[in-house]
């Protein structure tokens, strides 16, 4: 379903229709795929109560899978819960014998923990997962833990939505000899409705970026009860009460990234941190076209969060320089829009933007078709002001058959305050992709795009997402006494290394906190704040050292794991690119101007593998060629 065209005057559409729920619409959606399907998978019909356990069963998973929300930056969301149906006891949720979720990309699957958690109780069991497994990483670790624990059936609320990843493991699980029930598909009750919204929900981000190929992207805006933002003046501190503005700090932890424009910055010098959590922090951007921004600001302090300002190619040079000065990075645009920059963000593989701007920038992301969903705060007071701010400027319309309508609505109180959160649509429309189950695409373009002779990895998710830092391979090299020590990711290794032979006791409390870190994304943070904070801490050879101390790690990583080496030597003629659109060193930047040094380690590790490849071919020749003279 392509995204509306933006409503900017002109003749007005025809008359509004009552809005469908998103639920309903994703179900019609099943409901077609079902029937279409000439290869469908029978299944024995099920009773009431059944399809009811399974339904609480399958919410449970969704609900499993956002434990992680806030605590790391926004990934596809998996959620595993394994359960043992028992004669003696009716309460579903007490069949329960283990259950797991994604804790961040590059940690071990859901599936995996949760066959860990149940152990033997798995055997003869059914697996509830709130999307079909999907990695990259060539070793089908999710499908493989299910079998190996014994599981007989699993029930799946959504397919997934990358194509790449799409229908492989459910076919997978079905070679195997295991039942496999898609919701909608296999599964067809008006019980499930609750369990898919809550497996639509939880992965809402992932499936917006697929359909739309830009982050799903949320509105959030307080306002009083006659409909302002702020007072005529600009002060708005505060709109809306304590709890929330706690709320928002959520929201913030969920976000990949927080929008602003410069009139935000210039009155109400916001900190946009998620002072509520200890884990994720979203990166700040601000949205200049002129860079008429203050000199002094909160976001221009990258302590504690980093910074982006988005501005129009050209503008004042000079202050651009003074940012760069203060660690803020500043990226020009030929045409600044939230088009582009949203499409900037899909590039910097951010599945979650939260905008909290003004009116006139939230009216231009709306005309641009890039905000996804509204959350309105409505406080109980009233400020008046015929020239004070509205939370939406101008749209062009001049009618109310005109006004763009919210579904899928819910109400929640927040103490006095009321929050409102509604979709708008398109959806993202699941028919026209899900294929049957003989129609299974290997590679989709579309999802990590690459020209001939280049191929490009970024994040876990990607079809090459096995060569990145962030992969869960795990490797065995030695630590900073000498000892051999597992570290989880080559990315813990490296962030190490930068601390590793300081003789300074905080040097080494750094290099235990991130062997500690719960994912590679927290080794990272860790590692890069502590060496802008503490420089004195970090060696003093690291910047002639740091391309060996990464290709010793990524040595060790591909030699460990052989399908790894397979899938890297499956790319020989190819050029590898790193397609971090920031990283310049690491990556190939935004534009190719980037150093793509891992890259280039993967391209001499690759030469290395096959020459040696071709001289064991060779010593083999040489000995047949011997054994025959004599």
């Amino acid at each position: 379903m392509p995204p509306p065209q933006p409503l900017l005057g002109g003749a007005a559409p025809a008359p509004a229709r009552a809005a469908p729920s998103l639920l309903h619409l994703l179900l019609d959606t099943r409901h077609r795929v079902a029937t279409a399907r000439a290869a469908a998978v029978s299944s024995v019909p099920a009773s009431h109560s059944s399809h009811a356990n399974d339904a609480l069963l399958l919410r449970r998973a969704a609900d499993v899978a956002d434990r992680s929300a806030g605590l790391t930056s926004p990934h596809p969301n998996f959620g595993c819960v394994i359960a043992r149906p028992q004669l003696n006891i009716d309460s579903a949720d007490s069949w329960v014998v283990g259950e797991g979720f994604l804790y961040a990309q590059g940690t071990p699957c859901a599936e995996l923990l949760a066959a860990q958690v149940a152990g033997e109780h798995a055997r003869g069991g059914t697996a509830y997962l709130n999307l079909e497994p999907g990695d990259c990483f060539g070793d089908n670790t999710a499908v493989g833990s299910l079998v190996q624990a014994g599981i007989t059936r699993v029930v799946v609320g959504l397919r997934h939505p990358l194509k790449h990843l799409r229908g492989k493991a459910i076919q997978a699980l079905r070679s195997e000899g295991i039942q496999v029930d898609v919701v909608g598909e296999d599964l067809q009750s008006k019980l499930f409705e609750e369990a898919l919204k809550s497996c639509l929900t939880v992965n809402a981000p992932l499936l917006y970026r697929a359909a739309f190929h830009v982050p799903f992207s949320v509105l959030k805006y307080a306002m009083t009860a006659d409909g302002k933002i702020a007072a005529s003046s600009g002060h708005a501190s505060w709109v809306s009460g304590k709890a929330s503005r706690g709320r928002v700090f959520e929201l913030r932890g969920r976000s990949d990234a927080v929008i602003v424009g410069g009139n935000t910055v210039r009155f109400d010098d916001p900190r946009l941190t998620a002072r509520h959590v200890k884990g994720h922090v979203p990166v700040r951007i601000v949205m200049s076209q002129s860079l008429n921004l203050p000199e002094e600001a909160n976001l221009w302090n990258v302590n504690d969060a980093y910074t982006i300002v988005a501005t129009q190619r050209g503008a004042r040079r000079d202050f651009q320089k003074k940012l760069a000065m203060k660690g803020v990075e500043v990226v020009e645009f030929d045409m600044l829009n939230p088009r582009n920059v949203m499409s900037y963000c899909y590039d910097r593989g951010y599945l979650a933007v939260l905008w909290e701007c003004g009116g006139t920038l939230a009216a231009s992301a709306i005309s641009a078709s890039v905000i996804h969903k509204v959350c309105a705060f409505w406080a109980p007071k009233i400020i008046g002001g015929s020239n004070a701010p509205t939370p939406v400027g101008e749209l062009g319309m001049n009618q109310m058959t005109q006004a763009i309508n919210l579904i899928d609505v819910s109400y929640e109180q927040i103490d006095r305050d009321m929050l409102m959160s509604g979709f708008i649509e398109p959806i993202p429309d699941l028919s026209p992709i899900i294929p049957s189950v003989e129609e299974i695409p290997s590679v989709d373009p579309e999802v990590s795009p690459y020209e001939a002779n280049i191929i490009s990895f970024y994040k876990t998710w990607d079809i090459f997402g096995a060569f990145s830092n962030f992969s869960p391979h795990p490797i065995h090299m030695p630590d900073e006494n000498g000892d051999y020590f597992t570290w989880p990711t080559v990315e813990h290794y490296y962030q190490a290394h930068k601390f590793v032979g300081v003789d300074n006791p905080q040097a080494r409390d750094i290099v235990q906190e991130i062997k500690l870190a719960k994912s590679p994304e927290e080794a990272a943070r860790i590692g890069r704040t502590r060496q802008k904070g503490f420089p004195e801490l970090v060696r003093t050879d690291w910047e002639t050292t740091k391309i060996d101390v990464m290709y010793r790690a990524i040595k060790c990583k591909f030699s460990t794991y052989p399908h790894l080496t397979n899938m890297l030597l499956s790319t020989a003629g190819s050029v590898l690119v790193e397609a971090s659109p920031h990283d310049l060193f690491w990556g190939g930047g935004r534009e190719g101007e980037g150093l793509n040094y891992l890259g280039r380690l993967l391209m001499q590790l690759r030469s290395e593998i096959l020459g040696t490849i071709l001289a064991s071919a060779e010593v083999r020749v040489i000995g047949l060629q011997a054994s025959k003279s004599i």
